[in-house]
């Protein structure tokens, strides 16, 4: 006798093991398979640009963020040293010594010198000149190392932060300029200063110092047009670029199967894209240092000002590593595999281990303990989510910021684990206990 529930007998198509599965079809759960895969790879791209984007806003758009990048160059000695050489190079006090000399000693043979000291005297023509170029040595040794010249260097990239959008997108004046595919400052304001403590210190001719290119170098490549088309692009998408790759990194997880597994290979993808950006730095940071004429700038102070420029990118870079890794470890111990049950296990028999203790020293949670254990999972849940919430609207996270919430909700997870613990004791003596 055939049962009413055989395949043979059910109404309708033939009967399929896949259309008994959840999810739909096998063709529906390839397609979504292929969507989610295809959406990863995108935000995982995706990722390193994004943070790319976040970096040209905070230097071109965010004149507090910019000034705190250029602000410890005033300090830096390869950078003191360049700008020392220019206000020198810019000032310049020549004393004619030869003709001086000459004069003087035509006027004390006059008077009766005899005529191989008065060659003497004109020997002293260098020692004039050196003197004078001794002066002004000092003089600008001073300045560029006294808290003036970090105030008059904070100052000027202040007031030309509207110069730098410049040099990104082509557009603004200001003391910074662009021209050629390079990127300079003018440091007359230095060398204005320089002239006037030569003066007061009784240096006169360094009133007569005629006007001079006074302007440093920060940065010069071919491609800068190429560079400027490229900042201004990422500058039009970055309002909207770092929410576009959460959703796409979001939806792909979603679509995935295998979410778990989905959201630890996201996690990995983006910090694998951000360490290639990274290890790219480092080859572009030689590539321009080696091809940068020695005349316009020393090398040590092109890699100080290419270093600074990039700091908050780089910054930016090793947030996103150290989180991809974060997550995806995360994601793999809240997973069926053996060694994260272990974990997990290790982690309950310590907190019944504490609890325990706790109990035969009278201390007890009470209902708190039995809530939580009631309700661990969504706790558990919510803390994450807080904590995420917290990383996303945090002032410029760092990596230090992602291993301190790490910190921070393994303490927390941890005082649960001992509350749940001890609701889990309190349980069975409360079904135990006489009506």
């Amino acid at each position: 006798m055939t049962s009413p529930l055989e395949p043979s007998q059910v109404p309708g198509p033939p009967y399929s093991p896949s259309s008994s599965r959840p999810g739909g079809s096998r063709a529906g759960r390839v397609l979504r398979s292929i969507a989610s895969a295809v959406l990863i790879v995108l935000a995982c791209v995706l990722v390193p640009v994004t943070v790319l984007t976040v970096w040209v806003h905070g230097i071109a758009l965010d004149t507090d963020r910019y000034v705190a990048t250029m602000k410890p160059l005033a300090s830096d000695p390869a950078i003191e040293k360049a700008v020392h050489h220019r206000i020198v190079d810019a000032v310049d006090v020549r004393v004619d010594g030869k003709r001086a000399t000459s004069e003087i000693a035509a006027w004390l043979q006059s008077q009766g010198l005899p005529p191989r000291a008065a060659a003497a005297v004109r020997g002293l023509a260098p020692q004039l000149d050196a003197a004078a170029h001794a002066a002004v040595d000092r003089v600008a040794t001073r300045f560029v190392e006294s808290d003036r010249f970090e105030k008059l260097w904070t100052t000027a990239n202040r007031t030309a932060h509207s110069t730098v959008v410049h040099a990104l997108t082509g557009k603004g004046r200001g003391a910074v300029g662009v021209s050629e595919g390079t990127v300079t400052l003018d440091v007359g304001a230095a060398v204005d200063q320089v002239r006037k403590q030569l003066v007061d210190a009784g240096v006169k001719p360094a009133e007569n110092i005629p006007d001079v290119e006074k302007q440093m170098v920060l940065f010069r490549s071919d491609k800068l047009d190429q560079l400027q088309g490229a900042a201004h692009a990422l500058d039009v998408a970055g309002n909207w670029l770092p929410v576009l790759t959460v959703l796409i990194a979001a939806a792909g997880v979603l679509l995935a199967r295998h979410r778990r597994r989905a959201l630890a290979k996201t996690a990995l993808g983006a910090a694998l894209g951000c360490l290639i950006v990274s290890i790219g730095l480092v080859v572009a940071r030689r590539f321009y240092l080696d091809r940068l004429p020695p005349q316009l700038l020393s090398e040590a102070a092109a890699a100080a000002v290419f270093d600074r420029l990039l700091h908050f990118l780089k910054v930016g870079l090793r947030t996103v590593i150290v989180l991809g890794v974060v997550v995806a470890l995360g994601a793999y111990f809240v997973g069926p595999g053996r060694v994260p049950r272990a974990v997990r296990g290790g982690a309950d028999r310590s907190a019944d281990s504490v609890a325990r203790w706790a109990d035969t020293h009278g201390v007890r949670t009470g209902r708190a303990g039995t809530w939580t254990e009631a309700n661990r999972k969504w706790l558990t849940l919510g803390v994450v989510l807080l904590l995420a919430l917290l990383f996303a609207l945090w002032n410029d996270p760092t990596a230090a910021t992602v291993l301190l919430l790490v910190v921070v909700l393994l303490a927390v997870l941890a005082v649960i684990a001992l509350l749940a613990a001890d609701g889990r004791r309190a349980a069975p003596e409360k079904q135990e206990a006489p009506e």
